[in-house]
C-alpha cells in the first residue's frame, strides 16, 4: 500500500504567522500522499467578538448556536480554509480546501442533547474515502476545514480531531495511514511544567496507569482516546507532536 499522512494542526498554530509558515513549510517537504486538517477556533472567537457575539464555551467545547455556526462557517471553512491554501499553492502544493459538505466527503449528524445542548454540532457518521482516495491519487492535497454536513442542508461544526482520525480510520482501507496530531507542546507530557518530559511511547496499559495517577488529564484525553481508537481501526500510526517536529522521530508514538 502507498503511504498517506493526515496531519491535524490546532487554531494557534494555523493563526500565528510565524507559526504558519513554519507548518506550511514542514507539510509541503512531507513525501508522498498528505492531508491537512485544520481548527480555527481563536480566530472565530476573535470575529465574534468584533460582530457583538458572544462565545459560549463548556469544558473547552464551543457551544454553537444559530449565530455562532454562521461565523465559524464563514472562518473555518473560508477565511482560515483558504489562507492555508493560497500558502500551501505558493510552496507548489496542489491543495484544495474541503469542508465534509463538499462532495459530500463526510456526513455526520447532530449531536443530541444530554447534560448540554451543544447546538449545531455534528458527530461523524461517515466519511467517503474513496472521493479523497480520487482526489489524493490525482495529486490534489485535501485541507479540510472543521465543518461537516448531516445531508439535509444543514452546515454542522465537528471537532477538528475527531475529522482527523475519522478521515485516517477511513482512509486505512486504501493506504498505510500515519495520523500525526500537532499542537504547542513536545508530545504527551509526564509534567505538564516541563517541556522536556515527554511519554516517549504509549500503549493502552501505560496509558490507564497515567490516568489513574493523575498524570494526564483535561483536553488531552479525548485526543488520545481517538488515537487509541485510530489504531484499533487500522491505523498503521498516531504520533502526538510539535508542530515544528514534523516529520522527525520525536514527540509521542501511540502503539
Amino acid at each position: 500500500m502507498n503511504k498517506l499522512t493526515v496531519i491535524k494542526v490546532g487554531g494557534k498554530i494555523v493563526e500565528e504567522e510565524e507559526s504558519l509558515k513554519q507548518l506550511l513549510d514542514d507539510f509541503a517537504r512531507i513525501e508522498g500522499h498528505k492531508i491537512l486538517v485544520h481548527g480555527g477556533g481563536r480566530s472565530a472567537t476573535k470575529i465574534a467578538e468584533r460582530l457583538g457575539i458572544q462565545s459560549n464555551m463548556v469544558d473547552g467545547r464551543r457551544i454553537t448556536d444559530a449565530a455562532t455556526l454562521q461565523i465559524v462557517t464563514m472562518v473555518y471553512g473560508g477565511l482560515v480554509n483558504k489562507n492555508i491554501v493560497a500558502r500551501l499553492q505558493a510552496l507548489d502544493v496542489n491543495a484544495l480546501g474541503l469542508t465534509g459538505a463538499d462532495m459530500d466527503v463526510i456526513r455526520s449528524e447532530k449531536r443530541p442533547v444530554k447534560e448540554i445542548d451543544y447546538g449545531f454540532v455534528g458527530d461523524v457518521k461517515h466519511v467517503k474515502s474513496e472521493t479523497l482516495q480520487w482526489l489524493i491519487d490525482k495529486d490534489i492535497v485535501p485541507i479540510m476545514a472543521p465543518l461537516t454536513h448531516d445531508g439535509k442542508g444543514n452546515i454542522l461544526n465537528t471537532n477538528a480531531d475527531t475529522i482527523a482520525a475519522e478521515t485516517a480510520q477511513a482512509m486505512s482501507a486504501h493506504y498505510d495511514v500515519t495520523l500525526v496530531y500537532c499542537f504547542e507542546k513536545k508530545g504527551v507530557l509526564m509534567d505538564e511544567n516541563d517541556d522536556n518530559s515527554v511519554i516517549s511511547r504509549l500503549d493502552k496499559e501505560l496509558y490507564q496507569k497515567y490516568i489513574d495517577e493523575g498524570v494526564i488529564t483535561g483536553g488531552m484525553l479525548p485526543k488520545l482516546d481517538n488515537a487509541f481508537r485510530s489504531i484499533e481501526k487500522g491505523v498503521k500510526a498516531v504520533i502526538i507532536t510539535q508542530a515544528s517536529e514534523i516529520g522527525k522521530d520525536s514527540g509521542t508514538r501511540i502503539i
